[in-house]
């Protein structure tokens, strides 16, 4: 590699997209997980 060729680093812009939908995934797993256990204390009790 030279040092004049460009860094492997995706754009800013595609780096706050990819840290924007790694949260989103992390809220949807926890609202899932909370979705759940309401629906199972639901039913078992």
């Amino acid at each position: 590699m030279l040092w004049s060729d460009p860094r492997d680093e995706p754009p800013e812009e595609l780096r706050t997209v990819q840290a924007k939908l790694e949260r989103l995934g992390w809220v949807l797993a926890v609202v899932t997980a909370i979705v759940m256990l309401l629906l199972l204390s639901h039913f078992t009790a």
